[in-house]
């Protein structure tokens, strides 16, 4: 089935959620209190309704066309986006880029203010009505997932910003403004909401298959070995141990393996159906839940030939040849990114409007960029992981889901871990060697088990997914890294969080500025 029933009300559930969600400085709207605990939750599908909404608000942290997502993305060596004809959409990322932002960066502004707080909020409003309903103790399950996507909300906001404010209550008091908790106490709590919540959750054992793609206890896990794994980074103490062993949690389900193909993890018409995916968030325009914007944001004129597609390309986010030499020859993910000379589905040259021609001066070879703010239409590659093949449009926008986590994830987190800590390398070798030959690589020698060739895997494995940012920061090629558009190496970690919006401190004295801002 394309989505549980839950999704369904996700439209009706704006009209009640939506004013629930607001930014946890902004107080320029009052609008709780909407709900009335007490008559509302009755039932479970009444219940459902406004949980929909603490998905959608979540969701906006994976799709390309809202803040959360590309403001993580535009800090690292895979993504940026060039301005074309003169300086169009110039999108305030070069501060991002160049690990220099300024408390006025738009970007951040909308990321905090119209995605990630008000995201949180909801969650909030949903699990306090949830919680006063007379039909609570039916609802321990919701209450669970509303806790564990409002986790990993709070898990983006502190990996970019580290030290915020950590508030759970329904409705802000105008005269106890939230104050900021250092990023130790913001790890803690998030560690503690997802294991709490871990342990509420049903399993991906238990569960039918309807009940995509809504979060299990393995989805709840996946995260908090995330978490885990940066445990050393934000706090000083080393969590490898802690990762392998939820690791382990998920793999000796015995519910998950690799794909054959990376690429089906994406496409809509295996939706439900693979064995890889985690977690993702539901996608369906036909249904008014929403859209999946790769497409519309990062494709050419010549791809709507190219696949027959009608829904419009933008051109717009773009990689370079950083990503691009990290792959070896052979790498069937390269299948997933187009660059260099460009052919139809038939094998057919083709130029830039997806017309088949047969002299080569004529063929399209997308090249690297080589201007910020003034590239060709040729230049930038593209990383095309949603395709139009085996799904459905509708506007601008694919209907396939987005995907949040995958099996190959853990894999390679357990691997690391054990590295690390020096440990059962026979058994990480093999783990980083499962996700190579899925991929129709070489299985890598006991002397190449190093973390730097971890870090160029997961690169190469997860580009575009939202893990380069942490990836580049634990490994460290976040702060000594340099490309096209940052061509010198960071002189603090000061960079390792971005400042907070001028905006919020504006609105709530008790908010701090992160160091070095």
């Amino acid at each position: 089935m394309k989505y549980n029933n839950i999704f369904k009300g996700m439209a009706a559930c704006a009209a009640g959620v939506m004013l629930l969600g607001t930014s946890c400085t902004d107080l320029d709207e009052e609008l709780y209190g909407q709900l009335s605990p007490d008559t509302y939750y009755q039932n479970e599908s009444e219940a459902l309704s406004s949980v929909a909404g603490v998905y959608h608000y979540t969701s906006y942290m994976v799709r390309a066309g809202g803040d959360g997502w590309r403001v993580g993305e535009y800090s690292t060596d895979e993504l940026f986006c060039p301005g074309r004809g003169g300086g169009w959409w110039d999108d305030n990322q070069d501060e991002m880029a160049l690990h220099a932002c300024t408390p006025t960066n738009e970007r951040l502004k909308g990321c905090w203010a119209n995605t990630l707080f008000p995201g949180i909020g909801c969650a909030n409003a949903v699990i306090a009505s949830l919680e006063a309903s007379p039909k609570a103790d039916e609802f321990a399950g919701l209450i669970a997932e509303c806790r564990a996507l409002r986790a990993i909300e709070y898990f983006w906001a502190m990996e970019y910003w580290g030290n915020i404010p950590v508030f759970t209550g329904p409705k802000v008091d105008a005269n106890n403004l939230p104050v900021t908790s250092p990023v130790a106490e913001v790890y803690a709590f998030i560690e503690t909401e997802l294991k709490e919540a871990a342990a509420a959750l049903p399993s991906v054992t238990t569960v039918s298959a309807s009940y995509y793609p809504r979060i299990t206890k393995e989805a709840a896990l996946c995260r908090l070995a995330q978490l885990y794994i940066m445990g050393e980074f934000y706090t000083g103490t080393a969590r490898w141990a802690d990762c392998e062993k939820v690791c382990d949690q998920i793999i000796n389900t015995g519910a998950y393996k690799l794909m054959d193909h990376v690429g089906y993890c994406f496409r809509e018409d295996y939706e439900g159906k693979t064995t890889e995916v985690i977690s993702g968030f539901a996608v369906d325009a036909n249904q008014n839940v929403g859209g999946n914007e790769f497409w519309l944001y990062s494709n050419g004129e010549w791809d709507m030939a190219k696949y027959g597609c009608t829904a419009y390309g933008a051109r717009g986010y773009s990689f370079s040849d950083e990503a691009l030499s990290r792959y070896e020859e052979g790498d069937e993910r390269l299948e997933l990114l187009e660059y260099g000379p460009q052919f139809d589905l038939n094998g057919n040259m083709i130029d830039a409007t997806g017309k088949v021609v047969t002299d080569p001066a004529d063929q399209l070879v997308l090249k690297p960029m080589t201007n910020k703010r003034d590239s060709k239409t040729d230049e930038g590659y593209i990383v095309l992981k949603y395709t139009p093949v085996g799904g459905t449009t509708k506007g601008n926008s694919l209907n396939n889901d987005y995907v949040l986590d995958r099996y190959s994830n853990v894999l390679l987190l357990k691997c690391e871990a054990l590295v690390r800590q020096n440990k059962d390398l026979g058994t990480a070798l093999n783990l980083i060697n499962q996700v190579r030959n899925r991929s129709e690589l070489r299985d890598l020698t006991a002397a190449e088990l190093t973390l730097a060739n971890i870090e160029r895997e997961r690169a190469n494995e997860f580009i575009w997914e939202g893990q380069r940012r942490r990836d580049m920061q634990r490994f460290g090629s976040f702060f000594t890294a340099t490309n096209w558009w940052k061509p010198t190496p960071d002189a603090t970690r000061d960079t390792q969080f971005y400042p907070i919006p001028a905006q919020q401190i504006a609105a709530n004295p008790n908010l701090k500025q992160n160091p070095g801002y």
